[in-house]
């Protein structure tokens, strides 16, 4: 084909769409199912709406081809264990049983059995459901949802492409199930699962499926010749299948590297290639191999990770540079859309003219669309979107809100000595003991509280005018005397607040910091019904005055054991917003660090002894190739100390982090210097506190023994057995207890419970240890 005929060819397509809805009713049904309100039909019949509504939304923009099987109830990892019939053993009686109700165990465990393990997806802030196989693993394929969702779009009169979990990346993102031999690699299962993905290839075939995608994201990381050959094997087991659809291999988030010549080569007919970020390398690289000559390249060009409008020109060109690449050229985003927000219509309360910088899922659709139309027909056809995008992208570069010399200044200011504290680690850990004298095995919490129906009704009456500012500072404080009454009476050693007044954990600063836009409905789901408002970083950021002083302050007045002053550090401030893409993020996370500065040094002056500033996203911001790994770890670990480094010897500097692998960034957690860290353990039964101990971490450590983020609550017997773990790794003299994260998504029963259970197994355990009792 000529570069004239794949142009006129060009069509626009998109990997995935987000789940929920305009107003989120995915999650209002799903946890009306989880209440008993709503049953298995109704919840169906939302979801069939919801996949209705994306997909004639898609096709009026000018989609040719719209994704099925991307939607989920809570996880597509989780839904593609189903499909290949990987279900762990105490999981089978309930799947067996109602297939909707062992679903929802799997994901969030009942009172008697425990779920798969949660992690990050990549390095983004999307949660999925860890795959457990074992050598004794049997698949079996099961396509019913990808065949029903295909069955509907087909039913609509639409072109549409099922969308699954490639197996290569689904047995790299899965971990040996418990009881598996030491070193077991579920890689070794390849073998075995390619005929259940033969199979549901042929059942998506018969069910009217041209092509069908297969998602390999984690061939983008680096790989061992190993892999290379497992996927190599993978492609061309699959590709020779005489009974399939058309396969188009999908990868994003980096450049496919090493794993593009194997991909390239295969029997496949497309590849989907992401060539924005850290990805743009795919340009070159596809040029060095050769090009996909007789193949379908769909061509991620669409930022479908963060909302800042396309750059139409740049976009065309590397487009055009395409075109003498493969037999035919589509546009797309980047990855699925599932992570930015649906529609920047919504958006009331941000000032249109920065509104126009700004691109949500509906809008990048129209910027696929666009593209795709200037590909096929020339710029002509495209001349009034191309003048409006050259005018809103000067408007963002000249904006008094991207560029504070002031801000800039102080930045640049910075020496090594601001983030450093002032005497080493055995020097303030005696300091902070005598001060706060607190026993063996100290209990604490990770910060939140439950966030009850009350508390977000008097946030919105406050925001709606039906609620004055000193009735809601009256509701906030009754909170927070209610949180520390339960914990003292708990019997918890150091306190905190409870966060009421908090509304996210990233939002509740950005609010207040200067360069942040904040979304009134711009939601992005972060793991099964939780769905999160990233902030937008804008600009140069900060901090006017005091954010966290006031309540802090109150809360400590109530009581004489210690309460924790807590903040956001500053590299989860940008992982969890929508980061500016106009300066390296190191510099950004400089500003942040500073602003969070002031906030630590006020929270000292103020009495504060303990403050946690958490970064639980330093793990998943980690570049995933190793290149990137060194340059991001040095600026993410001066940001932290930098925030933290103005304090005295005797303030403790706690941190958390959590769901995540962490074994690969133990010399960066050391590099942070901070007093006490806490960390997600109890999914992953104390992992964390072994490889910190073989990495001979030397200070003080909370492995969580509460798993926050199910239903169920531990006995003491399960909390003590995690805590004899730990302490087999940890010192009993550096061993913290408290649950995985915070509890603001738990209900106060359960909570309750947990806590109560949490102590009396410290209390229990320690007792047990020599000079315990005291």
């Amino acid at each position: 084909m000529t570069n004239r005929s794949a142009a006129a060819a060009a069509r626009a397509t998109v990997h995935g769409y987000p789940r929920q809805g305009p107003n989120r009713e995915l999650k209002k049904a799903i946890e009306g199912y989880w209440k008993g309100s709503v049953d298995a039909d109704a919840l169906h019949a939302t979801a069939a709406g919801l996949r209705r509504g994306n997909w004639q939304q898609l096709a009026a923009a000018g989609v040719h081809e719209v994704p099925t099987g991307d939607f989920s109830y809570y996880d597509h990892v989780l839904d593609t264990s189903v499909m290949v019939g990987a279900i762990p053993a105490r999981h089978r009686a309930a799947v067996a049983a109602d297939a909707l109700d062992g679903y929802f165990a799997m994901a969030r465990g009942t009172q008697d059995v425990a779920p798969l393990e949660m992690t990050k997806w990549f390095d983004t802030n999307y949660h999925y459901l860890v795959p457990e196989l074992g050598p004794d693993t049997v698949f079996a394929a099961d396509s019913t949802q990808q065949v029903a969702q295909l069955t509907e779009a087909l039913g609509l009169g639409l072109a549409a492409r099922p969308v699954l979990v490639g197996p290569v990346s689904y047995l790299l993102l899965a971990k040996p199930a418990p009881g598996a031999a030491a070193g077991f690699d579920p890689l070794t299962l390849l073998d075995r699962l390619l005929p259940v993905y033969a199979e549901v290839l042929a059942d998506l075939r018969a069910a009217g499926a041209h092509w069908v995608q297969l998602d390999e994201p984690a061939l983008v990381q680096d790989r061992s010749p190993a892999v290379l050959n497992a996927a190599a094997r993978a492609y061309r087991d699959l590709g020779t299948l005489t009974d399939r659809p058309q396969l188009l291999v999908a990868s994003y988030f980096d450049r496919l590297g090493e794993a593009l010549p194997v991909l390239a080569k295969a029997p496949v007919e497309g590849l989907a290639l992401d060539f924005t970020g850290p990805a743009a390398g795919n340009l070159q690289d596809l040029a060095a191999v050769g090009g996909l000559p007789g193949k379908r390249l769909v061509a991620g060009v669409v930022n479908g990770r963060n909302v800042w409008i396309n750059h139409y020109e740049q976009s065309l060109a590397t487009l055009g540079t395409l075109l003498g690449l493969a037999e035919q050229v589509d546009v797309s985003s980047s990855c699925s859309l599932l992570h930015v927000p649906l529609d920047t219509g919504a958006e009331r309360d941000i000032d249109p003219q920065i509104v126009r910088w700004l691109a949500f899922a509906r809008q990048k659709t129209t910027e696929i669309v666009t593209l795709a139309r200037g590909l096929a027909r020339g710029t002509g056809a495209i001349a009034a979107e191309l003048a409006a995008n050259r005018a809103d992208l000067a408007s963002r570069a000249g904006s008094a809100l991207t560029h504070d010399p002031a801000v800039r200044a102080r930045a640049a200011a910075v020496t090594d000595a601001d983030g450093r504290r002032s005497q080493p680690y055995a020097e303030r850990s005696a300091a902070q003991r005598a001060h706060l004298r607190l026993p063996l095995l100290p209990t604490t919490t990770i910060g939140s509280f439950p966030q009850t129906a009350g508390l977000r009704t008097a946030r919105a009456d406050l925001r709606a005018g039906r609620l004055d500012a000193e009735g809601y500072e009256e509701r906030i404080s009754a909170e927070i005397r209610e949180v520390l009454a339960f914990q003292e009476k708990a019997g918890i050693d150091v306190l905190v607040h409870g966060e009421p007044e908090r509304n996210d954990m990233v939002q509740y600063f950005a609010e207040q910091l200067t360069g942040y836009l904040a979304t009134q409905h711009g939601w992005v789901q972060s793991y099964g019904t939780r769905y999160v408002r990233p902030p937008i970083l804008a600009g140069d950021i900060s901090r006017p005055e005091p954010m966290t002083v006031r309540w802090t302050r109150y809360a400590q007045s109530l009581t004489e054991r210690p309460v924790k002053g807590m903040l956001t550090g500053p590299v989860t401030m940008l992982a969890w917003s929508f980061v500016r893409d106009d300066q390296p993020l190191g510099d950004t996370a400089r500003q942040v660090a500073l602003a969070l500065r002031d906030e630590v040094n006020d929270l000292e002056a103020a009495g504060t002894s303990v403050i946690q500033v958490d970064e639980p996203a330093l793990r998943e911001t980690l570049p995933l190739r190793a290149a990137g790994h060194t340059a991001y770890l040095a600026w993410a670990t001066e940001a932290f100390r930098l925030t933290t480094g103005g304090v005295r010897p005797g303030t403790q500097i706690h941190t958390h982090m959590c769901y995540a692998e962490f074994g690969d960034i133990l010399r960066a957690i050391e590099d942070l210097d901070a007093d006490v860290i806490s960390l997600e353990a109890a999914r992953s039964h104390m992992q964390v506190a072994s490889e910190l101990a073989t990495a001979g971490y030397p200070r003080e450590v909370g492995p969580g023994v509460y798993d926050i983020h199910s239903p169920r609550v531990p006995d003491v017997t399960e909390a003590m057995a995690l805590l004899r773990k730990g302490l087999a790794a940890i010192p009993a003299e550096r061993l913290w207890v408290n649950p995985d994260c915070g509890l603001k998504t738990r209900g106060w029963p359960e909570v309750r419970a947990a806590l109560e259970n949490l102590v009396t197994a410290a209390r229990e355990v320690r007792g047990s240890l020599p000079g315990g009792a005291s």
